[in-house]
């Protein structure tokens, strides 16, 4: 039971998702590139103010590092299914393409289907004793949601991220900022990511993309840029 409702909470987010994306599409491109876009603004601009504080001023803010560590993990947690949605990872697909169009197809599907999952055991472990794996029963070993959930119930603080002063005081918050909210975006990331590679599996099987996996920056370079090599 302790696991249910994150479950549902996880359900019901990629549910929204995927039905607010078959209407507004566009909407939701953009809302996941603002989202990236301010976690990287964020920790440009809080690791540069302090830098001026520390070496200008010889101050700083105390809980500055912590923030952009958590920052960067929330950009690479979200940013990983956007990457997969997207098709900008990088990989290696030279072996893949010399194979038959069916097998290639095939392999593909293979290749979406393990990022699934990969994602799936990571948020979710105790599946694999249906599949007949040792798997403890304790629930805190069962991934992220297990993890976060623990979390959640213990209600630790972070080591040196602290509300203001003013939230304390009007809204009765502790002093340090509880680890369950850092760590919200572990389970929320792998679900988005299991979500978008299942998408990738049904979009090779009908034919609409190729891969998961297109990023392909050298030959993009190469292409942008054979033109002004001639000029």
């Amino acid at each position: 039971m302790e696991l249910l409702w994150p479950s549902l909470a996880l359900i019901a987010l990629v549910t929204v998702l995927f039905f607010a994306e078959r209407r507004y599409p566009a909407a939701v491109g953009r809302l996941e590139e603002n989202v990236l876009s301010l976690l990287l603004a964020a920790i440009t601009f809080v690791s540069f103010t302090q830098v001026i504080a520390r070496y200008g001023f010889n101050s700083g803010w105390q809980g500055a590092l912590e923030f952009t560590r958590i920052a960067f993990a929330w950009l690479i947690l979200f940013g990983m299914s956007y990457g997969v949605k997207n098709g900008i990872h990088l990989g290696v697909d030279a072996f893949v393409r010399l194979m038959p169009k069916p097998a290639f197809r095939i392999a593909a599907i293979f290749a979406a289907l393990c990022t699934f999952l990969y994602a799936f055991l990571l948020l979710y472990a105790g599946w694999l004793a249906w599949l007949g794996a040792d798997v403890s029963t304790n629930w805190r070993q069962t991934g992220a949601i297990g993890y976060w959930t623990f979390m959640f119930d213990r209600g630790t603080g972070l080591d040196d991220l602290r509300y203001p002063m003013w939230m304390q005081e009007n809204f009765g918050l502790q002093d340090r900022v509880q680890r369950w909210v850092a760590y919200l975006m572990l389970p929320v990331g792998l679900a988005l990511l299991a979500f978008r590679a299942l998408q990738g599996v049904i979009a090779i099987y009908r034919g609409e993309r190729e891969l998961i996996i297109a990023g392909h920056e050298a030959e993009d370079l190469v292409s942008e840029n054979r033109d002004a090599l001639k000029e």
